[in-house]
């Protein structure tokens, strides 16, 4: 986060932050806190209420703190994270704790809400692509993973039972999750429940920002350049509508340019599996960011953008809920939904 201006923070950046905390908070300033976390950076930006605010910075802190705790939780690069357990775990029927109960309750009704696009159970693809640039499978191989599970919809097929506390996951044995993104998004809707007292606010995680704007202030959210790093293709200045407290906005960015890897075959793959194939998607789309009221909503739709291709994606990001959408092809054109054009700086 950089603080452009007292009454414009400009959040920028897809996926890092770099902070300019206030050392002493006046009036309309942005404290920060920032910490490296979930393969990024993640940050709390809160707005400094009057000319001496010293609960900014420990309610940053606060919220940073939990935010740590709850990503330890569901993490895959940790052999002891709640998610690497299930993960690990051979049985059809496992219990999990409430924490990662929601994130995969989550998981589920972002795929009901993209027609099945959204999918948590591709782990293995995606190893199996990471694999595949690794040892230069050329096109026409399958990894080990696809020779043992593919990309059958039917051996992804999955429940949750809910309990007072946590759940029991049933699925196949041996179905395994990734929540990466679908996880970041409901951490930064959940760190922003956190806040105390009537403040603006942006909880960065790692991209998918949640943002919380009082009535009368106004923040600018910048759209990354994926070709070039530093610059903005847009800025989106969002304002809190007068007829309620305040307003809840999250802005989420896909895309193909990160995790993606090419072999000796010229073959470039990707971290973003399509549930269709199991295998990195075929599209135009090199990045998509849409505006919704949530940040996990955004990163769902995001996602599903980046996957169906730009024709797809503009027909299916035109519904109720989606405040707007950038996407970028690999023909170097920038596509905006029209409903955008309100927040256009």
């Amino acid at each position: 986060m950089t603080v452009a201006s007292p009454t414009a923070p400009h959040l920028a950046g897809v996926t890092r932050a770099d902070v300019l905390p206030a050392a002493a908070p006046t009036p309309g300033s942005v404290v920060s806190a920032t910490h490296p976390m979930m393969g990024g950076t993640v940050g709390v930006h809160l707005r400094a209420v009057g000319p001496n605010d010293p609960a900014a910075a420990q309610e940053a802190d606060r919220i940073l703190a939990r935010l740590a705790a709850w990503a330890g939780r569901l993490t895959r690069f940790e052999i002891d994270s709640d998610l690497s357990i299930l993960n690990a775990d051979r049985r059809p029927a496992v219990p999990v704790r409430p924490t990662l109960a929601a994130v995969l309750d989550w998981g589920r009704e972002a795929e009901g809400r993209t027609d099945g696009i959204v999918d948590i159970a591709l782990l293995d693809e995606r190893l199996a692509a990471e694999a595949a640039a690794r040892l230069d499978v050329g096109a026409g191989h399958d990894s080990g993973a696809d020779r043992d599970r593919g990309s059958s919809s039917a051996s992804r097929v999955w429940s949750l039972d809910r309990r007072v506390r946590g759940a029991v996951v049933h699925r196949p044995s041996g179905l395994r999750f990734d929540l990466d993104g679908v996880a970041k998004g409901w951490l930064a809707d959940r760190a922003l429940d956190l806040l105390a007292g009537p403040r603006s606010a942006g909880i960065d995680a790692d991209g998918d920002i949640a943002i919380r704007l009082v009535r009368g202030d106004r923040w600018g959210i910048g759209i990354a350049d994926p070709d070039t790093a530093g610059h903005d293709l847009a800025v989106l200045e969002l304002e809190a509508r007068d007829d309620r407290p305040a307003t809840r906005f999250g802005l989420a960015t896909s895309g193909t340019s990160v995790h993606r890897w090419v072999g000796r075959d010229d073959m470039a793959r990707h971290h973003l599996i399509d549930p269709r194939s199991g295998r990195p998607a075929v599209t135009d789309v090199v990045q998509a960011s849409v505006l919704a009221g949530t940040a996990r909503a955004a990163e769902a739709w995001a996602k599903t953008a980046v996957i169906l291709g730009s024709e797809a994606a503009l027909e299916a990001l035109d519904r109720p809920g989606i405040e707007g959408a950038v996407l970028v092809t690999d023909r170097a054109e920038m596509l905006i939904l029209p409903s955008t054009q309100r927040w256009l700086a």
